[in-house]
């Protein structure tokens, strides 16, 4: 998804090695229902009779990312497969990309789409191998690594597949990090979270059925080529209790921020559909939003920032931990895992401020020994658990908590410089000119993505040193 908005828009916020932030989370930004496809298959043939590839090949499917060779197979097979006549066609918008663009006037709250149930890929999508997918079932796989193998092993029958036009106009190379580059040290925590998922299947389930899932299929190529699709296509049905789907057609609809239409299950039509919040001239292209996410959870699922300046939901994200050298470290740590948190949590920085829960954590960090009767009160504010909502506030302790964070801010700004220094000398992986170029591409985005994001702590460290220089003239205490 995203294929247009999947470029360079200049520049914004990323994170070097140390930000909570990359610790893997799969995000879906759009709305649609949940539907059980069940579909009678007649291929009964197990996956090693088709044709295998090596790890040293490019994928024998997929297109670029802005070739348009397979919009009108995928079209026509769309149509065929029951999709109504639309007032949008897969054509090349900004810097060359794919997207949806008006082939007719589309008026300000007009439903728009209607991708009918049968045409959606779920957990439940009848497998061309059906003891493959017994196999994964058996096991308990979970949907994200159950439909990355189901990806992989509709792509391998290629023409065989029910699935073939749709895939044929998926991205040979996702536009998505965890796919296409690897940065110094940038992204080790999602990265090695794929290779976990696929070390897991493997051990569990694929070398004990090497008939069903030859090596020369399901490797960690082609295992990071599905999840790179997964992250950028999958989305979440939140009105058929939280089922995530692959929506072809759909998937082609990039994001802005500007529009907050998202796409639903309707069931007065019973089909996927989006409702425009503005009109529509021919020609022009269609947007839907992804979601309220950060420029780097964008950066690294869709593999584009915003234009500087439109995303007014971005943040990034500031650690904090406990002393341990604190005499109630134990009390303290005992507290907050009773509210589900940890010795050292995250909390998100805005340009506007940061929230009561990260105020209410430093203040359970720095409260003495006398107010462990609070610490309880605290926690429960930090984990956003506390029933009563209210400005939590402890005068006599207020300069120690913003010092603290003021602290934690500061050491965040010193890595993000130290990353950005060494930013020149980012190893790329890379195994042709193309991939290059891309590489150089993205290595860019992450760090103007980086640039931007020392900016918010920046304002945030003005804001702390601004209010206790106030503090400790007086001013705010009289």
């Amino acid at each position: 998804m995203a294929e247009a908005s999947r470029t360079f828009h200049a520049t914004l916020f990323s994170l070097p090695t140390f930000s909570p932030r990359f610790h893997f989370k799969l995000s879906y930004s759009h709305s649609h229902p949940s539907l059980h496809l069940k579909r009678a298959r007649s291929v009964q043939r197990s996956i090693s009779e088709t044709k295998t590839m090596s790890l040293n090949t490019t994928l024998p499917w997929g297109c670029d990312i802005d070739s348009l060779e397979n919009a009108e197979a995928l079209q026509n097979w769309l149509s065929d497969s029951g999709l109504p006549p639309q007032k949008v066609g897969i054509n090349k918008v900004e810097m060359g990309k794919r997207g949806l663009v008006a082939l007719k006037k589309i008026n300000r709250g007009e439903k728009i789409l209607f991708v009918p149930p049968s045409l959606l890929i779920t957990s439940d999508s009848d497998w061309s191998s059906p003891v493959a997918g017994h196999v994964l079932k058996q096991q308990n796989v979970a949907d994200l690594p159950l439909l990355a193998t189901y990806l992989i092993s509709e792509a391998n029958l290629q023409k065989s597949s029910r699935w073939s036009n749709y895939i044929s106009s998926l991205p040979r190379e996702p536009y998505s990090l965890l796919h296409c580059i690897k940065i110094s040290n940038l992204l080790p925590i999602n990265c090695s979270h794929v290779s976990c998922r696929f070390d897991d299947l493997r051990r569990r389930i694929f070398s004990k059925h090497p008939h069903l899932f030859p090596k020369e299929v399901f490797n960690l190529v082609t295992f990071r080529w599905s999840f790179g699709i997964l992250l950028s296509r999958l989305v979440y049905l939140y009105s058929m209790d939280g089922k995530v789907a692959l929506v072809p057609w759909a998937d082609m609809l990039n994001h802005s921020c500007e529009v907050e239409t998202y796409l639903n299950y309707d069931k007065s039509s019973q089909a996927v559909v989006f409702t425009t919040d503005r009109a529509y001239q021919p020609g022009e292209q269609v947007f839907i939003s992804y979601g309220k996410k950060s420029n780097a959870e964008l950066l690294l699922s869709y593999g584009f920032v915003p234009k500087q300046g439109t995303n007014l939901n971005d943040s990034v994200e500031l650690p904090l931990s406990l002393k341990i050298s604190d005499k109630c470290y134990k009390q303290k740590l005992k507290a907050l895992m009773k509210h589900g948190l940890s010795a050292s949590q995250c909390y998100p920085i805005q340009i506007s401020g940061w929230p009561l829960e990260l105020m209410a954590y430093a203040y359970l960090t720095v409260s003495p020994p006398s107010m462990s009767k609070q610490f309880e009160e605290m926690a429960a504010m930090a984990s956003n658990e506390s029933i009563i909502r209210k400005d939590l506030r402890y005068p006599e302790i207020e300069e120690k908590a913003l010092q603290f964070i003021l602290d934690s801010c500061e050491s965040s700004i010193s890595k993000y410089s130290k990353f950005l220094k060494e930013s020149g000398s980012m190893d790329l992986d890379i195994t042709s000119q193309e991939q290059q170029n891309r590489g150089v591409f993205l290595k860019q985005l992450a760090v103007d993505l980086c640039t931007s994001e020392q900016k918010i702590l920046y304002r945030a460290q003005y804001k702390l040193k601004r209010r206790l220089r106030d503090m400790r003239s007086g001013e705010l205490r009289a």
